[in-house]
């Protein structure tokens, strides 16, 4: 039902442009200049003959061509869409979304009818287009549609075209109508391996970070009063027994890792080069964010976003998609550099949370020593993250910026 449509390419700037491909109010197809040319024939074959019977055929090709296009224009008029978007797509990732069709014509149906997005294309790698084959009077169609996310960001879409070629294809109508929609893109999202997630555990388990939280049931942790409403067989009855105050045992409990991804989104140069890495950067980082949440770890997040964002670390889904929403939205980034952001991270790094640094190249550990704790630095630009991730062959991060830009020469 996709297909890359023809047209007249975009200027390009080092970035694969969607094609975008929009048609005129009024067209002949190839067939109609075939079609008309003949007609011209049969009217210069009459005039020279005198023949009745070529007058005849002349004015009954002269009528077809003329009710072609009368009948695709009323085709093409009284149609309304509704788009049915999913929440959110993911870059590399088949979006399915449905067009609702409805004909608003009283007698008139509407069939072979190619419906095209003009507004918003950029984001995807082709241009959305489907194709409507019967819509009776007053009815609503439904129709299928694959859109093919490249881009990450918030999308808009507005306008779009309507075209057809009904009933004999001689004459192309199209018209053109809005209604504005718009659909989030998350980053690519690919495959974590376990050794990375089996780091990231263990760098809670062993270190300065370990240390007993109490309201659990695994180990002793200690003795406190006890009070109305606890567990009584948590009463330490020895020790009550020798001071005449009733105690009950405190145990210890088994915190889930929480994680903080510090991603470094800064282009120092404008490259294409570099802008490929940055996009690596953060698509790593929405991997493991989604990763680790989905395995009950609590994930949180440092960027810069226009403002430098600030998330705690927390688990849920309610927590997943605000970190890949704020990922998707992060905007192009010339002027904060990695020791700004290692600036903002140290107030939500306390005992219990992992830091793990996202950077597009690599890092002195001179820059993370003013940093507390123990961290974890992952580098796009080292052959360890392309072991660690692996993403779709269909992802091409050097188109998966939010807008293109322009390449310095």
């Amino acid at each position: 039902m996709f297909s890359r449509s023809a047209g007249t390419a975009l200027p390009k700037n080092g970035n694969d442009l969607t094609l975008v491909r929009q048609r005129p109010g009024v067209d002949i197809s190839l067939t109609g200049f075939i079609y008309f040319g003949i007609m011209l024939f049969m009217g210069v074959a009459a005039t020279q003959n005198r023949a009745n019977l070529l007058f005849g055929i002349f004015g009954l090709m002269i009528g077809t061509l003329v009710v072609s296009g009368v009948i695709s224009r009323l085709v093409v008029r009284g149609l309304n869409v509704r788009r049915i978007l999913p929440e959110h797509g993911v870059v590399g990732a088949t979006l399915h979304a449905t067009y609702q069709i409805t004909n608003c014509k009283r007698y008139w149906p509407s069939l072979s009818v190619t419906l095209a997005e003009l507004d918003g294309v950029e984001g995807f790698a082709t241009q959305p287009q489907c194709y409507l084959l019967h819509a009776a009077a007053g009815m609503t169609a439904s129709v299928p549609a694959d859109f093919h996310p490249k881009r990450r960001g918030l999308h808009e879409l507005n306008r779009y075209q309507f075209g057809t070629g009904f009933p004999f294809g001689f004459v192309k109508r199209a018209i053109i109508r809005g209604h504005p929609d718009r659909i989030l893109i998350y980053p690519a999202l690919g495959a974590v391996d376990e050794r990375l997630l089996a780091m990231c555990r263990a760098a809670e388990l062993t270190g300065s970070t370990v240390r007993p939280q109490a309201g659990g049931s695994d180990e002793f942790y200690g003795v406190k009063e006890f009070r109305s409403g606890e567990n009584p067989r948590l009463i330490y009855w020895r020790r009550s027994a020798r001071t005449g105050t009733l105690v009950s045992r405190e145990m210890t409990r088994v915190a889930p890792p929480q994680l903080l991804l510090l991603v470094d989104s800064c282009q120092e140069q404008a490259s294409l080069a570099s802008a490929e890495m940055v996009e690596r950067t953060i698509a790593m980082a929405a991997s493991l964010a989604s990763v680790a949440l989905a395995e009950g770890l609590s994930v949180g997040l440092v960027a810069w976003s226009g403002h430098w964002l600030a998330l705690p670390p927390a688990r849920g889904k309610q927590q997943r998609t605000e970190l890949l929403t704020a990922l998707a939205r992060l905007p192009l980034n010339k002027k904060k550099q990695l020791p700004e952001l290692l600036d903002q991270s140290p107030a939500l790094i306390r005992t219990g949370v992992t830091p793990i640094l996202f950077t597009p190249r690599e890092v002195q550990l001179g820059l993370i020593e003013e940093v507390r704790g123990e961290m974890l630095v992952i580098s796009a630009s080292t052959p360890l993250a392309g072991a660690w991730f692996r993403f779709h062959e269909n992802v091409n991060f050097k188109t998966c910026m939010p807008t293109p830009f322009e390449i310095a020469p």
